[in-house]
């Protein structure tokens, strides 16, 4: 009887679990297809015409899929001041991610691994960075450009988002790369391993995780900017946020231009996310564990 008792008890809680963990499932699908929303919205509205925009909202699409086209798009592509601002936000986005992780993981490894006077105090200020606000540095970083003749270029918007990721990416990757075991470090010394030959061949591939989760940090970060480079760009170096602002100031009714100039904005960072996704949760997960 008892065992028959805890059979059913069994497949009820079996029942049970399952049931919950379909509605957990059901949610988790409603949520994000409500987040995803907006931009479905943009993408259905940079593949109208400007009349059908007017007229009524993007949702008409599914009653009338003639109203599809991509002529907002071959638009775009003739306007050179979004074409070029896409090519400065690549130049400005891919440099400041790749120093910031080359120089936070050189950074890291040197405060986790390495002996050197002061190394405790040295990290310690590298974290009190980590609460200065980039509106502090606005003012006397713009006049420091402008004494050095770095003010309204390229290479001073780079330089000013490698200066403020560089204590995110020296404190993260500094924790994580304590946590390697010390024999292994230890062992490979042995073998005749030297300090970089030990950092490029035994911490990078085992630190690959959270270096891939501060590679999207940064890139996200750089590419979503505009008040950085607002400042600190003129009318010829512009990224692609500030390029669709001014297109907003000047021709508020640039609607084909503005749609699908929003929507490959946005787009291009999701697409990194979703290439990197894996290490991404690794990295999270990894950082959670220890």
């Amino acid at each position: 009887m008892s065992t028959v008792t805890e059979s059913r008890r069994s497949l009820g809680s079996r029942l049970a679990g399952g049931v919950s963990g379909g509605l957990v499932r059901v949610a988790l699908i409603l949520v994000g297809l409500f987040w995803l929303v907006p931009t479905i919205g943009l993408l259905l509205s940079s593949l109208r015409d400007p009349e059908d925009m007017a007229a009524d909202g993007w949702w008409n699409v599914f009653s009338e899929p003639s109203q599809l086209t991509f002529s907002a798009y071959s638009k775009l592509l003739e306007n050179g001041d979004i074409t070029d601002s896409l090519v400065n936000t690549v130049l400005i986005t891919v440099p400041a991610t790749v120093l910031v992780v080359v120089i936070g993981s050189l950074a890291g490894y040197a405060f986790a691994w390495m002996e050197f006077p002061g190394r405790d105090w040295w990290f310690l200020a590298v974290v009190g960075l980590l609460v200065v606000p980039v509106q502090v540095a606005l003012i006397p970083i713009a006049e420091l450009f402008g004494n050095i003749g770095l003010f309204g270029s390229l290479l001073g918007v780079i330089l000013f988002h490698v200066g403020f990721g560089l204590p995110f990416a020296v404190f993260l990757l500094r924790n994580f790369f304590a946590e390697i075991p010390r024999e292994l470090l230890e062992a490979a010394r042995l073998d005749g391993a030297g300090e970089l030959r030990l950092f490029t061949r035994v911490v990078m591939p085992l630190g690959g995780p959270a270096i891939a989760s501060l590679g999207i940090f940064q890139f996200l970060w750089v590419w979503n900017d505009m008040l950085v480079a607002l400042i600190f760009t003129d009318s010829g170096n512009q990224p692609i946020t500030v390029a669709l602002q001014t297109q907003v100031r000047q021709f508020g009714n640039n609607v084909d231009v503005l749609a699908p100039g929003a929507f490959i904005s946005m787009v291009v960072p999701l697409v990194v996310f979703f290439a990197f996704q894996r290490q991404f949760v690794s990295g999270v997960m990894a950082g959670a564990v220890k």
